[in-house]
């Protein structure tokens, strides 16, 4: 098969979360352990860091994987899901996997995987555990696909795990509260690995306090560890003051990233106790030139900076779209554009009720089946007291938003991870990606 062939077998053959959401999803570890088994445990050849939870574990692991390549590691970083790319989810050094790796892994290895009948996401996270090894990696970024405990991913035995936060997301697997997603993300805490926790408060702190008791390892909060001491917004990003570096430029620039930015120098202290030569130069590039160094997209990315701006981020539950909300607020701008699109499996209506009312939106629909109509979202949306126009593709719709936009106004581009990557693609971006 050629390599677009090889694509199109995996997304057909497969079932994939992506297009068809909790159908895909299947809890337990046997496919993997499996899989694990055939290929003789890649994961055990490298070093390996394990990062859940419900928003900042994407940007939190190409943090960790910028700074780790600084400081002379080979970098191993499995991520998803992909917004142009399928190989955007497996890279080393920043590099995406090669396609011909893809089609020769798939080719040679079909007769024995098959038989398995994995999931899209356990076949290729051993593709790239495979990859990792075959490549040497030093140490390998492995970011947690759902949930925490019956995730694929949670084979590995870790150097460290980390857990960004809880919040609402994926209840219909995960849990209708907190405390029952909390449960699911302490799954990946384990015996005499350190874990490190970004937030975490009352029930949900518990949980992952008794869950660390119970196992027999040390967890740190890096909410007490009070990294952060001073913010400052710059126009090209943050510009930090913390416990243990000053100055420290960080290049993403949601307002989400500064909780990002505590969880990862805490994590960057524990790796340090464990032995992983870290210099202070390393933590500064990797903050300072992320993107750039492992392919980051769709936070808080700047795609036009003037006339209008336009800013796309995947931020899609209620905790991150109230952080998009708050820097939405803090812009400036005549009037405010929103291309907005959503997926039928979240919940709709609490996001719609966070967005702000004075903006001028265009309902849309990603090119993914578990894309919310347009029309639907638009009727619930009106509901919500937001009020603007449908149209049937993401592209469509940013055409009209530019149409409409004056010099001094602002164009927002969100609401799913699925619109976000339309738009990259409806705009051209794709081909800036390492």
């Amino acid at each position: 098969m050629t390599y677009q062939e090889t694509i199109e077998y995996l997304y057909s053959h497969l079932p994939v979360y992506q297009k068809i959401g909790s159908e895909a999803f299947k809890a337990g570890l046997d496919n993997s352990l499996a899989l694990d088994a055939y290929f003789s445990h890649p994961h055990a050849k490298y070093k390996t860091i394990h990062v859940a939870g419900t928003n900042g574990k994407g940007s939190s692991s190409h943090l960790l994987a910028a700074i780790l390549q600084q400081a002379g590691y080979k970098v191993g970083l499995y991520t998803s899901p992909h917004l142009v790319d399928f190989r955007e989810r497996i890279r080393v050094n920043g590099e995406k996997i090669s396609e011909q790796y893809i089609v020769d892994f798939i080719d040679k290895h079909r007769e024995v995987y098959e038989p398995i009948e994995p999931s899209f996401f356990e076949l290729t996270m051993m593709m790239a555990f495979q990859y990792f090894a075959d490549m040497k990696v030093n140490v390998a970024i492995v970011e947690v696909g759902l949930g925490g405990r019956l995730d694929s991913t949670n084979i590995i035995n870790p150097d460290l795990s980390v857990i960004t936060n809880i919040s609402f997301d994926h209840m219909q697997i995960l849990g209708d509260t907190l405390e029952k997603i909390a449960t699911e993300k302490a799954g990946i805490i384990k015996s005499d690995i350190p874990v490190v926790i970004g937030e975490a408060e009352g029930e949900v702190r518990k949980i992952f306090k008794d869950t660390a008791d119970r196992v027999g390892t040390r967890i740190v909060f890096a909410e007490d560890e009070h990294i952060i001491k001073n913010s400052l917004k710059t126009a090209s990003g943050w510009l930090l003051d913390t416990k243990y570096y000053l100055h420290l430029k960080g290049e993403l620039s949601g307002y989400a990233q500064i909780k990002n930015a505590a969880t990862v120098l805490c994590a960057v202290k524990e790796l340090q106790s464990l032995g992983y030569v870290i210099p202070s130069k390393a933590v500064y590039n990797g903050f300072a030139y992320v993107t750039e160094l492992t392919g980051l997209m769709g936070r808080w990315q700047v795609i036009q900076e003037l006339h209008p701006k336009i800013v796309c981020d995947t931020g899609h539950n209620i905790a991150g779209i109230k952080y998009i909300v708050e820097q939405l607020a803090a812009e400036k701008y005549n009037t405010l554009h929103i291309v907005l699109g959503m997926v039928n499996d979240k919940d709709i209506t609490s996001v719609l009720s966070l967005l702000p009312k004075n903006a001028v939106y265009y309902f849309t629909k990603a090119s993914v089946p578990r894309a919310l109509d347009q029309m639907k979202l638009q009727e619930l949306a009106g509901k919500a007291g937001l009020t603007g126009y449908s149209y049937h593709t993401v592209d469509e719709a940013i055409q009209a938003a530019k149409e409409w936009a004056r010099p001094n106004d602002f164009i927002f581009i969100g609401g799913s991870n699925f619109v976000v990557a339309d738009a990259l693609l409806a705009l051209d971006i794709s081909k800036t990606i390492k």
